[in-house]
């Protein structure tokens, strides 16, 4: 069972992910460590909790 309706389809997403996973591997800029990426979406969530607190 697929999510996609046609195989046509599902072989197009796979070609698209693959294609970006390629792009990614061949990008020379430094990767983000898991650490700072986990502190950015903790200030996002934190600053998205604040509003959502405010406006309620």
């Amino acid at each position: 069972m697929s999510e996609f309706e046609t195989q046509w389809q599902a072989g197009r997403y796979d070609r698209w992910f693959r294609d970006r996973v390629q792009a990614s591997l061949a990008d020379p800029h430094p990767g983000i460590s898991h650490d700072d990426v986990m502190t950015e979406m903790d200030a996002l969530i934190n600053d998205i909790e604040a509003q959502n607190w405010k406006g309620a």
